[in-house]
């Protein structure tokens, strides 16, 4: 029976430390570990009792946890229900960010021509390290959010960085020099890491079967925010100038024209700490954070670094982001990770600036009445893939299918873009009318690739070791995003300028080109690679309180705990190796599709 346990342990659940397993019966005294037991003592215990005293004890706390096992057995394969309020109050968290970091691009220029006397050559060098500075500064703290969120819990450290990111983007519209916007805006930055706190509640609330529709609201609350943010920072900057009836003459909004905007999205964010404070809840139990705890010390006292094939005996907390990329799937899914924000930045980045430049140097020359339009459009149809049709879709050709089917279509979708433009530059009535009629069925079909970026947050649940592992790879993977958005509008913007300055080079879609060749990139590492294919052992909260409760039950009447290396390790959502039922399931781990 040990040996065959041990064999499960490796192969059904191999992200787990595969040390032996002793027979049931055997028991190690408190403050004692050997190779060969499973059971330790609690260390903290002050006094030695008998043998017959700790097996009365075993008895004891056996009778107490016999009473749930029916129930435990009945709701073992229940899914908890959807916390639709939960989800509701984490999305409106999730807007804060998007909204703090887009708000000041409607004045950043003007803020920089009043507080630096700079040169208009200069100015743009400077919005955009200001810019920037904001998703520099976020990728350096995201591993460490991460791990305060494992240490701390979710919910203290959402709500401190949701006040900290709240009061740095308030000061910013007080700022009256370039160096103190530069100082606001990296403090905004070092405490934006509500965003990996809000994506583990999320995926802590979800389910296998709940988790499309739930992700796809938090992808419709960030693009909320995206969309707020530069409407709240044009609208309100400059008050005493736009509005002078009502504004003209106030000292305060004369001194600080962009105070009005900053203090806004300011009291956004404190409304979403508030609201988090007082509404949201712990989505990391005590009970996990203690037995996580006392498995980090058997593991340090024990010196049990690797089972007998060399295998890491790590817990997931401890875990370094090598080690992680390391797990069976993990570095796949990260690598399909940046390589869809990738192409999301450099559509987002190219495609306002296409549709301004004029016909004839390559674009569509769009009225800003007409950008605003089919930006709307976009924005609609965009909403209504995402909570709409994705789901359906999900659960129709799962995850994986959803993304590939996006990576097959962004090759078509940016080779479109060429297209339309040779008929605006041909120029007869037939032409203009094929455009219009091909160009908002794009804009309504198009913008269904965004279901990939809720896919590929999906698929990094699926594959994530489990739950505990959950901050570490999400910090991972927003720290990649805050990377790549601090170059990637500038480098592929500047693509474009070159390609419309030589027309000599594809008549101007020379930018097209290398997002097409990026894009097929995408589609020939998801269908000739493939994608790994996840357990979901990440999803849901229910079932690692479950097994906390487990394990504190097993802490005797007089204080002496006997826990097993493996329950405390199954607390990170794996099957216990004890339990027969796992032992012989098999086909665990992540493969390939």
């Amino acid at each position: 029976m040990a040996g065959h346990n041990q064999h499960s342990a490796t192969e059904a659940t191999p992200l787990l430390a595969a040390s032996p397993v002793a027979p049931a019966a055997a028991v190690v005294e408190a403050g004692t570990f050997s190779r060969d037991n499973t059971l330790v003592g609690d260390a903290l215990s002050s006094s030695e009792p008998s043998s017959r005293e700790t097996h009365q004890g075993s008895d004891d706390d056996d009778d107490d946890d016999d009473e749930d096992d029916h129930s435990d057995a009945d709701s073992e394969h229940e899914e908890p229900p959807l916390r639709r309020g939960q989800v509701m109050l984490l999305c409106y968290a999730r807007m804060v960010e998007p909204i703090a970091f887009f708000s000041i691009f409607p004045y950043i220029n003007q803020m920089l021509e009043r507080n630096g006397s700079l040169a208009p050559a200069d100015v743009g060098f400077y919005s955009g390290l200001i810019e920037s500075m904001f998703s520099l500064t976020q990728m350096c703290v995201m591993m460490f959010w991460g791990h305060a969120a494992d240490r701390f819990g979710r919910k203290p450290i959402l709500v401190f960085s949701l006040v900290a990111v709240s009061v740095a983007t308030a000061l910013f519209g007080l700022a009256q020099s370039i160096w103190q916007m530069v100082l606001f805006r990296c403090v905004a930055g070092v405490f934006a890491g509500t965003i990996v706190t809000i994506r583990v509640m999320i995926t802590e609330h979800s389910t296998q079967a709940t988790q499309a529709r739930t992700f796809s609201w938090f992808a419709f609350a960030g693009n909320l925010g995206i969309l707020f943010g530069p409407l709240l920072g044009g609208v309100l900057a400059d008050p005493a100038a736009q509005y002078p009836a009502v504004f003209a003459g106030v000292p305060f909004f004369e001194k600080f024209p962009y105070a009005l905007s900053s203090f806004v999205v300011g009291l956004i964010g404190l409304s979403a700490a508030v609201t988090s404070a007082l509404f949201v809840e712990e989505t990391l139990p005590a009970e996990v954070r203690a037995a996580t705890a006392a498995h980090n010390a058997i593991v340090e006292d024990s010196e049990q670094q690797q089972d007998p094939n060399g295998n890491s005996n790590k817990p997931p907390e401890q875990q370094t982001w090598r080690s992680l990329l390391r797990e069976p799937g993990v570095g796949a899914a990260f690598y399909t990770y940046g390589h869809v924000m990738i192409l999301a930045f450099a559509y987002t980045a190219i495609v306002p600036v296409f549709w301004y430049t004029p016909p004839e140097l390559g674009g569509f020359g769009f009225t800003y009445l007409l950008i605003s339009s089919f930006m709307a459009l976009n924005g609609f149809s965009q909403a209504t893939w995402l909570l709409l049709i994705f789901p359906r879709l999900q659960r129709r050709f799962g995850t994986n299918g959803v993304i590939q089917g996006c990576a097959v279509a962004w090759p078509f979708f940016f080779a479109l873009m060429p297209f339309l433009n040779t008929l605006l530059r041909i120029g007869t009535p037939f032409a203009d009318n094929l455009f219009w009629t091909i160009a908002v069925v794009a804009m309504l079909v198009g913008p269904g690739v965004a279901m990939a970026f809720t896919g590929i947050q999906l698929l990094l649940n699926d594959v994530a070791p489990d739950p505990l592992a959950l901050s570490t790879l999400n910090a991972m993977a927003l720290a990649l995003t805050s990377g790549l958005r601090s170059f990637s509008p500038a480098l592929f913007t500047s693509i474009f300028a070159f390609s419309v300055n030589n027309q000599w080079l594809l008549a101007g879609h020379f930018s097209w080109l290398v997002l097409l060749l990026i894009a097929l990139g995408l589609a020939g590492y998801v269908l000739v690679v493939g994608l790994p294919v996840g357990e979901g052992r990440a999803l849901g909260g229910a079932a690692r309180v479950k097994k906390a409760k487990e394990v504190k039950g097993k802490t005797g009447r007089k204080g002496r705990r006997k826990v097993a290396v493996e329950d405390v390790q199954d607390i990170g959502g794996a099957a216990s190796t004890s339990s027969s039922s796992s032992s012989s399931s098999g086909g665990g781990g992540v493969v390939r599709e």
